[in-house]
């Protein structure tokens, strides 16, 4: 099995350069993470390898999904890594995914790409059915808003 197997990603575009997407990508999360009308709710952010990540998504009818796992990788300015395969006390949590937001210079913008790595195709397509790619590219295009809108106003 290729690492992309059963990986699903979506890719923006955002006019606003790296350091501010960066910042709001990785400081704002609570203004982004979730397609409205859903909300999050940052727990704890330990960003280092093996730092906890987690966080409680709500939603409009009352829903509450508590999201708990670590961080694989932290490289500031350029991506996160995620999983929920374990919790930051080593304590299996029954993997789902594994997630990468990571951004790069483009022209005078930045290209923005969210990929979730699973480690089934059972888990892929169950993720494809729950909305990635309409819930993944809404989220994309929350940050884009927050983004250019910051960047217009700086300029």
């Amino acid at each position: 099995m290729t690492d992309q197997q059963f990986e699903l990603e979506i890719s923006r575009y955002i006019d606003a350069p790296p350091d501010l997407v960066w910042e709001i990508l990785s400081e704002r999360m609570e203004e982004w993470w979730c397609p409205k009308p859903w909300r999050v709710e940052i727990v704890e952010q330990d960003r280092r390898a093996g730092g906890r990540c987690a966080m409680t998504m709500y939603g409009p009818d009352g829903e509450v999904m508590p999201n708990e796992g670590i961080f694989l990788e932290w490289t500031e300015g350029k991506r996160f890594v995620t999983t929920d395969a374990v919790t930051a006390d080593h304590s299996p949590s029954g993997p789902f995914m594994i997630g990468f937001w990571e951004i790069g210079a483009e022209g005078e913008g930045t290209r923005f790409t969210g990929r979730a790595r699973h480690w089934t195709e059972e888990a892929m397509k169950q993720h494809e059915e729950m909305g990635f790619t309409t819930g993944w590219s809404a989220v994309a295009a929350q940050l884009a808003e927050i983004c250019e809108a910051e960047a217009k106003a700086e300029a």
